[in-house]
């Protein structure tokens, strides 16, 4: 069998910007371990593994890598992933693609913008609120001072398939700063912290943003993420309980500038009753197609 695969910027507004990921099809007599090889291979936060054809459900079952372990859910593979279906392995163009993961089915949507722009859009599986973290803490993993974390809100654990710690940081300066130590962070890692670590400010480079983010993660070292699209939607799930901006958000946030991969990602925010709807948006920019030999 043959393996087409397609590299796409996610998240991006230009070629060579936004989270790259690589999208392997007809990953069906691929083994987990072969998997897990390509993606070390290609060395991106993620790469995916597309089964040849949708299945009983209509949903097409994706694999995510990676380069040291399998993913239950990301945000950015999503996106990417749907948008490759849509253009080269699904019969006709839809509206909606649906992906089986490990995490159950996700709707994948395609909207076009007033600026004319396609927008995909994935809906966020539920996310739990976990324990929160002391400042002092958590700011000794990212070499910061405690002051540098917003008190207004809990630096706090949440989980959807995977666990991510949210930090909120009072200004743009102290996000310019922040690295993650694993050393430092071993003794959070040993109260059940991730070595995810998603941290928001309310201060932007652009102002037309509403928001800027970094997101730090353990793969062979601490590596850092140009887009994070799951750590939006942990970040939706957070500010509907403490950001005190109501019960419907919809926000730009910025991400990248750091690593030379500046990003947008978009976000959408509901709550109703015990409700909480999350979807996370962005566009996609093919770079790359060739085949595994």
């Amino acid at each position: 069998m043959t393996h087409p695969f397609h590299i796409v910027d996610v998240f991006a507004e230009q070629a060579y910007a936004g989270n790259q990921l690589a999208v392997v099809t007809g990953s069906d007599d691929l083994s987990g371990e072969t998997m897990q090889l390509v993606a070390a291979e290609t060395n991106y936060s993620e790469t995916t593994f597309v089964s040849r054809a949708p299945e009983a459900d209509g949903g097409w079952r994706v694999r995510l890598f990676t380069p040291a372990r399998e993913l239950a859910f990301a945000g950015h593979p999503i996106l990417g992933t749907a948008w490759v279906i849509r253009r080269h392995l699904a019969l006709a163009a839809a509206d909606e693609i649906r992906l089986n993961l490990a995490v159950g089915q996700i709707p994948v949507s395609f909207e076009r913008g007033a600026d004319g722009k396609e927008a995909v859009w994935f809906l966020a599986p539920p996310a739990e609120l976990g324990q929160t973290c002391e400042r002092a803490a958590i700011a000794a993993s990212l070499g910061i001072e405690a002051g540098d974390i917003d008190d207004a809100s809990p630096v706090q654990m949440l989980t959807a398939g995977i666990s991510v710690l949210i930090v909120p940081i009072k200004r743009l300066d102290a996000l310019k700063r922040s690295r993650l130590d694993l050393a430092a962070h071993a003794p959070l890692s040993a109260q059940g912290f991730p070595s995810l670590v998603y941290l928001f400010c309310r201060e932007t480079h652009d102002a037309g943003n509403d928001l800027c983010v970094r997101f730090f993660f353990e793969a062979h070292g601490v590596r850092e993420d140009p887009a994070t699209g799951n750590g939006a939607a942990f970040l939706g799930h957070y500010l509907l309980e403490h950001g005190n901006l109501g019960d419907q958000l919809s926000l730009r946030i910025e991400q990248g500038r750091e690593v030379r991969r500046p990003s947008l990602v978009l976000l959408r925010a509901r709550k109703k009753g015990d409700t909480r709807e999350i979807s996370v948006g962005g566009h996609v920019v093919p770079v790359v197609r060739g085949e595994l030999l």
